[in-house]
């Protein structure tokens, strides 16, 4: 990566961070970590077209085609892997079938795939871990699709596609869905800032992370290099840990 991309990147993962998954007036969101409980009381107070989205989401569940779910089962090689939900919203385990995901949220698929396998398995120990379909485009290394944990940080995302180039322009750094911009601007650093993660950005499978390119560097790029360049030894740590 270079020096501008480290900067800018850099500056972003060193800002002051809350708790993920909060806000910056401490209220919780209601992201891809939600519980069934918690999602059904938002709907009970929330108003109509709200409350539809949420019973919504509960019926049909938070994986789409594409996501990826990291999962490891005790003295189960086979069963130890990363597993990709198909076409029909369901995954296809070795040694079990397929095993349907509608109706699943996130936070409930560790105890859901638990419960599953010890239809086949005696007392499984179970562990999974979900993973994000995102689009990664714009002035990164590698643009593309990748699988991005769904618990990693919003910037760590762009560490998925080999970092930004000496192009990026990362505070006009947007997320889109759908052709209609979801997270951009001020509310996004400030989210980064925060130190959210996919979840806490309410991110599906599908949505794009657009980096857009800009000019050359600038002096003040260059001075703050100088000031980063203890942490990234720690930041690289970090990332290779996630990905």
């Amino acid at each position: 990566m270079t020096r501008t991309a480290f900067v800018a990147l850099l500056g972003l993962l060193t800002a002051p961070r809350a708790a993920a998954g909060q806000s910056g007036d401490g209220s919780n969101t209601l992201g891809l970590g939600a519980t069934r409980q918690a999602l059904e009381a938002r709907a009970a107070q929330a108003d109509a077209r709200e409350a539809a989205a949420i019973r919504s989401r509960l019926a049909r569940g938070d994986f789409r085609v594409g996501d990826r779910i990291l999962l490891t089962v005790e003295g189960e090689k086979e069963l130890s892997d990363t597993f990709t939900v198909g076409l029909s919203g369901q995954l296809t385990l070795p040694l079990i079938g397929n095993v349907p995901l509608e109706g699943v949220l996130r936070s409930e698929l560790q105890e859901y795939l638990t419960r599953r396998l010890a239809q086949n398995l005696r007392d499984p120990d179970v562990q999974a871990r979900a993973f994000v379909r995102l689009s990664i485009q714009g002035a990164v290394t590698h643009p593309g699709y990748y699988g991005v944990p769904a618990d990693a940080l919003l910037s760590d995302a762009l560490m998925a596609a080999g970092g930004t180039t000496q192009e990026a322009n990362v505070k006009k750094l947007r997320i889109e869905r759908d052709g209609k911009r979801i997270w951009d601007g001020k509310a996004l650093q400030q989210a980064i800032a925060e130190g959210r993660t996919l979840d806490g950005a309410g991110l599906v499978a599908g949505d794009q992370v657009i980096v857009p390119k800009r000019g050359g560097t600038t002096a003040g790029d260059v001075m703050r290099f100088g000031t980063v360049l203890l942490g990234i030894p720690i930041t690289i740590y970090t990332l290779t840990k996630v990905f």
